[in-house]
């Protein structure tokens, strides 16, 4: 971290996050490792080792959405300085020494709205008393379904002393913390409540939330409580959501977070009193190491926040953890269950004072009809518990601190989301960065690079666009409530509207589109390329027909009477039969020949001979799926095929 130095908020921008501390380490062996990825790649390559660059390992580099480049391997070069303990700054490993290794981090249930949008004061009661009773120890109560006049009702029975409580109220966050502050009157006890106002954040999404002078108005009374009250929390999932990367949405909730300690220390709090009014919410997704090292740089900028401002230990603020909307499916939703199971492990290894797992048909308006809301909703809790009580991942605080990768990844998160701060403060703070339009530009380019690598699909969406189900029944909606995470730009959705063109097709004729595969050669020639046309046209909802080996291509074309066929084979044997399989092909009445794989083959072939494009793994998939619906269909098409 940099040097201490004590300031007001406008300051902060201007400070460094600091650099991590060089240590000597393992030359000699890193280098042996070097001349053996050396030997691996040109053998793979086949080219010799003299071809390959002088540092061969950056070959294998990943680059982040943030920008941050992940290399194959961390070790001992790698090493820097050893973190302070948990509970003290930077709070890189944590903010709570003495964390009950028992309890570890806390599972947050959501109830009310999107789980039951029509339930009544006392079956939301029901639900929360049974959850505390299975599992459950934070609830997350969004009030729209009871109101502030229901508000006691609900809580009627529940010990806010024992199971913390955030409210998500929206723009009634004033009448309904006025109803919780009575009821915490009344009862006289301890508690532990969040009142959730998050005004900044919410304008971004245009959420309809609380005014700002409201928040701080709140956090005014918060203060002056005996309870332990948090009236503002800073909320980067709306920036998760819109399609920001984890750095940024580190470095924009922490921006919206120093505008509000400007407004609160204005409105008469202290700056250890502004610090004590906010929590953060962040999204954890099944990026595992990401999301751990996601939580630890957000508490280090944070606390560096602090730091300039000259409050460094009270710059622990809690941390909420919520699994990602965006990463949800509404195809093949069982494998969320795997999605949300990697999120939580993330988030609670990175130090999530508490953590969300949404149910993992929360994509589907309502939850999954087949599916009770009761059974969602205790697998969402039963795989915390599974990681608490069975694995026992809460027993060790931090225990991902001191490996190589992680503490480097953290530092590399930590520095870019500072940056993001300092370009926020540069533009004129969030404010006036988000009034004209600088951060929505910003996250809506890492939204359009995300959103074209899963249609090329150099990201995978497992049950989406790699490995789908089109045999699988079309996810049916309860049709009541909403879908979790409602604003949530989906990465699995382009390729889901195509499934759904599909299912209307299947529903209204009894069969899906239809594509010909045409096999050239034996099964072990042509399978490779078979298999990838089939999961292609399978993630956009279109069947493909597979007649096998040796089939008499024109006499399937025929009975098949599909307008489009995909030629499959080797490119040794495109090369000596392919321009004949596209004619004959074409004299069967298939009116699109397109080939798996590139065109190389097809050079010398003449106009009736080449085919009308090419398959391969670089093409915009989305688009090319999108155009054969169009031409399965009768549809009006405005692209050709990608070559």
């Amino acid at each position: 971290m940099a040097t201490s130095h004590t300031g007001t908020p406008d300051s902060v921008a201007a400070e460094d996050v600091g650099a991590a501390v060089p240590v000597s380490s393992a030359e000699e062996g890193f280098a042996t490792w070097r001349r053996g990825v050396a030997g691996v790649l040109a053998k793979a390559r086949r080219v010799d080792v003299s071809e390959l660059p002088e540092h061969p390992e950056t070959l294998l580099e990943v680059t982040t959405y943030d920008g941050v480049t992940v290399r194959p391997l961390y070790g001992p070069l790698d090493e820097t300085a050893e973190a302070p303990l948990p509970g003290t700054f930077p709070f890189t490993r944590g903010t709570d020494a003495h964390r009950d290794v028992n309890v570890g981090w806390l599972v947050a249930g959501r109830f009310g709205r999107p789980a039951g949008a029509d339930s009544d004061a006392a079956t939301l009661n029901d639900q929360l008393l049974d959850a505390l009773q299975n599992g459950t120890s934070a609830l997350w109560l969004d009030t729209a379904s009871v109101g502030a006049e229901g508000l006691a009702r609900a809580l009627d029975g529940v010990l806010l002393d024992l199971a913390p409580l955030t409210l998500d109220a929206g723009a009634d966050v004033t009448a309904v913390a006025d109803a919780l502050f009575a009821l915490l009157d009344e009862r006289g006890a301890a508690a532990d409540v969040r009142l959730g106002a998050s005004p900044l954040t919410d304008r971004f999404a245009d959420l309809p939330g609380a005014s700002e002078q409201d928040a701080i108005d709140l956090a005014v009374r918060a203060v002056a409580r005996t309870e332990r009250v948090r009236a503002i929390t800073l909320d980067g999932t709306v920036f998760h959501a819109a399609g920001s990367a984890d750095a940024q949405e580190v470095g924009l909730t922490v921006a919206a977070g120093l505008e509000y300690l400007r407004a609160l220390t204005a409105a008469g709090l202290s700056t250890v009193e502004a610090l004590g009014q906010v929590e953060f919410r962040l999204a954890a997704t099944d990026e595992q190491f990401e999301t751990i090292a996601k939580f630890r740089a957000a508490r280090r900028v944070w606390a560096r926040v602090a730091e300039v401002l000259g409050a460094p230990e009270h710059g622990g603020a809690p941390q909420h953890a919520v699994t990602s909307a965006a990463m949800m499916t509404q195809r093949d939703p069982w494998v969320n269950m795997l999605r949300t199971t990697l999120a939580a492990f993330g988030a609670g290894v990175g130090g999530a004072d508490a953590v969300t797992v949404l149910p993992f048909d929360a994509a589907i308006p309502g939850g999954a009809a087949d599916v009770s809301q009761t059974f969602a909703a205790r697998i969402a809790r039963n795989t915390q518990l599974l990681l608490l009580e069975e694995s026992h991942l809460g027993r060790v605080v931090d225990p991902a601190g001191g490996s190589w990768y992680v503490e480097s990844l953290t530092d590399a998160l930590a520095d870019s989301a500072w940056s993001v701060l300092q370009a926020v403060e540069a533009a004129g703070g969030y404010r006036a960065a988000l009034e004209s339009g600088e951060i929505a530009r910003r996250v809506e380019e890492t939204r359009a690079a995300r959103a074209s690598d899963i249609a090329h699909r150099r990201t995978a969406v497992t049950g989406v666009n790699e490995f789908p189900n089109l045999q699988e029944p079309t996810p049916a909606a309860s049709g009541n409530g909403t879908v979790a995470g409602r604003l949530a730009t989906r990465y699995a959705a382009e390729f889901e509207a195509l499934r759904d063109r599909s299912d209307a097709v299947l529903a209204d004729k009894g069969s899906r589109p239809v594509v010909l595969l045409a096999p050239l050669g034996s099964v072990a020639e042509h399978n490779g390329r078979t298999t990838f046309a089939a999961n292609l046209m399978a993630s956009g909802g279109i069947e493909a027909v597979n007649p096998g080996a040796g089939a008499d291509l024109t006499a399937v074309a025929r009975e098949t009477a599909s307008p489009i066929a995909v030629l499959c084979g080797t490119d040794k044997r495109y090369a000596a039969e392919g321009p004949d399989a596209v004619a004959a092909l074409r004299s069967a009445g298939v009116r699109t020949v397109l080939v798996a794989g590139g065109a190389s083959a097809f050079a010398d072939a003449s106009p009736e001979q080449t085919p009308d494009g090419h398959l391969t793994l670089t093409i915009d998939a989305v688009a090319e799926l999108s155009a054969l619906l169009d031409a399965l269909t009768g549809e009006a098409r405005t692209e050709g095929h990608t070559a």
